[in-house]
């Protein structure tokens, strides 16, 4: 594919502190080469936030992106003190971009202590579950709760895309990175979902690392990764050390890629401190708006494009202060290492090898809300969260006389995680939350919701309750994990 004539709009939103620059200076780039983009401009973030809109979104920018489908943006700040959740992270759940593709690789004229070493790798992080959902609760006045939420769909949906990206970017190897030997049913899932999927491409070698033990290889052995494949919050993390190894977040484009839609831009945020001053690097911008480019099925003007900047950062006319320090006398301005791509356009860089893109599958999977139907399915107790500043030798009798003439009888309590009752002979310096694990007197029964009410009752003539959940079986195994100590 090389591109059409037919003219392509996309949303353009310049963002805030830095964003206008950096967005320009890819605007200009683009229009330079000629490719049939049309740009309507629309707003969001901390202007927006001003206004008064929460989102920071407002709905003249969602009903264009609703349009093009196709979004190249700047950091969106967000101020403290009014408005409400991230606006980028609005963005990407408004639409649905389930996969955030960061991508990293050594650059020529571009020193760091990894120079030399041919990294070139890509970091593709599930969008929007894990705890970026932002479901929090202060159950008590001194402990918050927030819900790690991760589906079967989101899994294979992103699992999927890392593979098809493999492929497109004729790359080798997927590594899934997760902390699956802890939080063995959400991190859990996603190992067990990219294994499944991972023998549907053969032609890829696939293997799975713990994500701490993946920061470790990442500083010591960079090379060795070729795609990375993660959570949510991982993936924000993971992604900005790979960063760091190229020349920092000067150098990091993303995208954020759904069915329906896509978002391009950089990793790095507003930088409010060098708005307006003209000295700020452009290259995560321009980096992000070349895989626009692809996207839009552009692959020879996005080639152009990376190829005059490979050259313009090789022959090192015009460097920014990132590269050669804000003071040093010697930084070029945003506008004039703009002016210097420009002039590159049909150029090839000299020590650059340029890798061979394909356009990207992105999968499509059933709009069922139902990915998962087991075949049984059991409720046989309740863990019932409850504010109290008892200590346990208090607590626990205390539930048993409760629990006394119901269905449920009380296995085990936990604080922070770990059994504090029964009593196992461990030191825990207990907060005033526990978590009381009822289960079925009768093993063989399945416990109704009239039988958890009344257990509720009795426990709330006493205690605070402030959080319940089932506990279930499907098909045969448990649906939930033991505390620490717990048989």
């Amino acid at each position: 594919m090389t591109g059409s004539s037919t003219k392509k709009t996309v949303t353009l939103i310049p963002g805030d502190g830095i964003g206008p620059e950096c967005v320009e200076s890819a605007r200009r780039i683009i229009d330079a080469t000629g490719v049939a983009i049309e740009w309507e401009v629309r707003h969001a973030g901390e202007s927006v936030f001003k206004q008064g809109i929460p989102s920071g979104v407002p709905p003249e920018t969602i009903e264009s992106i609703r349009k093009t489908r196709c979004v190249l943006k700047g950091p969106l700040g967000t101020p403290v003190g009014y408005g409400e959740k991230s606006a980028n992270v609005t963005l990407r759940k408004l639409f649905e971009t389930f996969a955030n593709i960061r991508p990293v690789r050594e650059l020529p004229g571009v020193p760091t202590p990894y120079s030399g070493r041919g990294i070139d790798l890509v970091v593709i992080r599930e969008n929007v579950e894990d705890l970026y959902a932002g479901i929090e609760h202060l159950q008590t006045p001194g402990v918050a709760q927030c819900l790690k939420l991760i589906s079967r769909k989101g899994c294979e949906k992103i699992v999927r895309l890392a593979f098809e990206f493999a492929r497109s970017e004729g790359r080798k190897s997927v590594a899934c990175a997760t902390k699956s030997n802890i939080m063995k049913l959400t991190e859990g899932m996603l190992k067990r979902t990219f294994e499944e999927i991972a023998k549907e491409y053969p032609d890829i070698q696939a293997w799975h690392v713990i994500v701490d033990n993946c920061a470790h290889q990442l500083v010591k052995k960079p090379e060795q990764f070729d795609v990375i494949v993660t959570t949510n919050m991982n993936g924000d993390i993971l992604s900005d050390l790979t960063s760091a190894l190229v020349g920092g977040l000067g150098f990091a484009p993303s995208a954020n890629l759904g069915n329906d839609v896509a978002i391009f831009e950089a990793v790095h945020g507003s930088a409010p401190k060098y708005a307006g001053k003209n000295i700020i690097n452009p290259t995560a911008v321009i980096g992000s708006a070349i895989m626009m480019l692809r996207h839009l099925g552009e692959l020879e003007t996005a080639a152009r494009v990376e190829n005059a900047l490979l050259v313009t950062l090789e022959e090192g006319k015009v460097r920014t202060g990132d590269v050669v320090g804000y003071d040093s006398g010697k930084a070029g301005t945003t506008t004039a290492f703009t002016d210097e791509i420009i002039r590159n356009l049909g150029r090839t860089p000299k020590s650059v090898t340029i890798r061979t893109y394909r356009p990207l599958q992105i999968p499509r999977l059933s709009s069922d809300p139902v990915s998962v139907r087991p075949q049984q399915r059991k409720v046989i107790g309740a863990d019932v969260f409850v504010e109290t500043g008892e200590l346990p030798p208090v607590l626990g009798p205390a539930l048993e006389t409760l629990a006394q003439g119901t269905a449920l009888k009380l296995k085990m309590v936990s604080n922070r995680g770990t059994q504090v009752y029964p009593d196992k002979g461990t030191m825990i310096d207990c907060v005033d939350h526990y978590r009381c694990r009822f289960v079925l007197r009768e093993a063989q029964g399945e416990l109704t919701d009239q039988q958890l009410l009344e257990l509720l009752s009795r426990i709330g003539s006493r205690y605070r309750w402030v959080h319940v959940e089932k506990l279930q079986e499907f098909d045969g195994q448990p649906s939930y994990t033991k505390a620490q100590g717990e048989d």
